[in-house]
């Protein structure tokens, strides 16, 4: 399973913003410079997370963005599943199968459960796990105090 550079940006501005003081805003230009992201990128997926319910924006000229929820009430499976266009692992997930085994091959079976699997484990985990170590992430991204 290979994550999109959209899901992986996702989950590294949430973190960033999880990572940050509460209540503390922070812009979408001082995180694509931290990340070395492209801004434009950022700002697209600023916008979906935004729709998601998962950042707040505040307009204006002291504006910008928050978590809108707690790190806790944010489920990591749930974020990939929301990010993430395909999840079509091998080509008879599709509805475009041209496969001539797939009637007959256990592979779409096996690679479902092993799906599931992976998700099993992200819906076990929340953004507030993986700022666990929130110090070091905040040394790491420049936030400490």
């Amino acid at each position: 399973m290979h994550l999109t550079s959209y899901t992986d940006y996702s989950l590294r501005l949430l973190i960033y913003l999880g990572a940050q003081t509460p209540g503390v805003l922070s812009s979408v230009k001082e995180i694509s410079t931290v990340y070395d992201l492209s801004y434009n990128h950022l700002g697209k997926i600023t916008f979906k997370l935004g729709k998601l319910g998962l950042i707040e924006t505040v307009r204006g000229r002291n504006g910008g963005i928050r978590l809108a929820k707690a790190p806790k009430e944010i489920n990591l499976g749930w974020v990939v599943r929301q990010t993430e266009d395909d999840l079509q692992v091998v080509e008879c997930f599709g509805k475009t199968n041209t496969c001539r085994i797939s009637s007959v091959c256990r592979l779409k079976g096996i690679l479902g459960e092993a799906l599931e699997a992976y998700f099993r484990v992200l819906d076990s985990y929340t953004l507030e796990d993986v700022l666990s170590n929130k110090d070091a992430i905040q040394l790491s991204l420049g936030l400490s105090k």
